[in-house]
């Protein structure tokens, strides 16, 4: 099939090599010319393992390529996925569809054909009916059925999950769509793939009500952690003897410093924004977010704390920057408050992130960075562990020591245990412990 794929940001570009890679003809379309031209020339402007050479791959084979020519595609298409960016929008946190409504317009100017539009970005409940209405005044003869399909891609493990999803949600309510549809996904049918059918609104919320529990999930571990620190239990130990519960499971049972990154803070606050819309508040969401956005300032307390309750002057080294491991992306990390916190107490901040360092220095004013962890812990009075790399489960606890001003390490990822740094003569601070 020949697909179009309108936005070659993360979903965008991930959504289209794939979709390439199954077979189909895919042109990825942007409006910044910077980001084409550099993926014609096989640099791809986002860090996500395994991403590069999958482009080039397709690239080589004539059925992926990319282009700012909107009107060309557009008419040879048989679906056309919108794939922009619906970030919070400044003032009130509703998702801002700017870019979803310029998508829809331009679309309209060009069908020809019957096409089917997909929703591949996080749109609140009714986008939908919102881009179907703007196609239809736009080019009242457009023969087109819109559809919702939303992304589950997790950063960092985007590939494997979209060649090997947990279910892929297609919501319609034109009949013709549901054939196309199945056609762009029949690939993944020797993976038994499940097909959910269903509304369009539906499937709008699915993916905002998948995304706020999840974040529900991981902040309440995270109010375990504190509990388990005043009495004397152990949050991992609590995760695994609830996970072990078949109707809990033990994915996004991990304390930790608070979630961030693309989807989980934006999405959270906009759901809670449309509930609210309709009367029909989401107070748990609101807790959730409430929460989350408190626990990441309360970790830059728990440095400082450890590291003798007075950072002034103080020289506090950073390992992980990004929201997560395997990605660049510094959207809403915890890393961000911690250090705020860290640089307002008088400390001078020196950071190391295999990926992140790049965009940390864009949304981190005066931060420093280093070469790796052994450069970013000399001279430092504490070591902070913020995003779990593989790179740092297995740091030479000798070497720190020997590089560092006073042997403190706080652990905000639990990677460690505290018999093993303490033999090593370091003060270790961890989530959800006792101390």
């Amino acid at each position: 099939m020949k697909i179009t794929m309108i936005g070659a940001g993360y979903v965008g570009l991930v959504s289209g090599v794939c979709f390439a890679d199954f077979g189909h003809d895919v042109i990825c379309l942007d409006k910044d010319e910077r980001k084409i031209e550099a993926l014609r020339t096989g640099r791809v402007p986002i860090f996500e393992p395994g991403l590069e050479q999958l482009v080039a791959a397709n690239v080589a084979s004539g059925r992926l390529s990319f282009s700012t020519d909107l009107s060309a595609s557009v008419s040879e298409s048989d679906v056309i996925f919108i794939a922009v960016g619906t970030p919070s929008r400044r003032g009130d946190g509703h998702a801002d569809l700017s870019y979803v409504r310029d998508a829809a317009r331009e679309i309209a100017a060009h069908l020809k054909n019957f096409t089917v539009v997909v929703t591949k970005s996080t749109v609140p409940v009714g986008t939908g009916d919102e881009v179907e209405r703007i196609i239809r005044e736009t080019n009242p003869d457009a023969d087109v059925a819109v559809v919702s399909n939303p992304e589950f891609l997790r950063e960092g493990a985007a590939i494997d999950d979209f060649k090997r999803p947990d279910r892929i949600v297609i919501g319609l309510h034109d009949e013709r769509a549901r054939a196309v549809m199945t056609e762009v996904y029949r690939p993944l049918y020797l993976n038994q793939a499940p097909l959910l059918f269903t509304t369009r609104r539906t499937s709008e919320l699915v993916k905002y009500a998948g995304n706020a529990f999840l974040a529900m999930k991981i902040t309440f571990i995270n109010e375990m952690a504190d509990l388990c620190e005043k009495v004397g239990a152990n949050v991992q130990e609590v995760a695994r003897g609830i996970g072990l519960d078949g109707r809990i499971g033990s994915k996004f049972l991990h304390a930790g410093p608070g979630y961030g990154g693309s989807c989980f803070p934006k999405d959270t606050l906009a759901l809670v924004k449309t509930a609210q819309d309709h009367d029909s508040p989401v107070r748990l969401i609101e807790t959730t977010v409430s929460i989350n956005d408190n626990r990441k300032r309360a970790m830059g307390r728990k440095v400082i704390h450890a590291a003798g309750g007075d950072v002034r002057g103080k020289r506090i080294a950073v390992l992980g920057l990004t929201f997560k491991p395997n990605t660049d992306d510094m959207r809403d990390s915890p890393a961000i408050a911690i250090i705020q916190a860290l640089q307002d107490g008088g400390a001078r901040v020196i950071g190391y992130d295999p990926e992140g360092m790049e965009n940390a220095h864009k949304v981190i004013d005066n931060l420093t960075t280093a070469k790796g962890p052994y450069e970013a812990a000399e001279g430092a009075d504490a070591l902070v562990l913020v995003t779990e790399w593989n790179q740092f489960r297995a740091l030479d606890f000798a070497r720190l020591k020997a590089a560092m001003r006073s042997p403190v390490l706080v652990d905000l990822r639990n990677i460690y245990k505290r018999d093993e740094v303490e033999r090593h003569g370091f003060a270790y601070t961890s989530i959800g412990q006792p101390g």
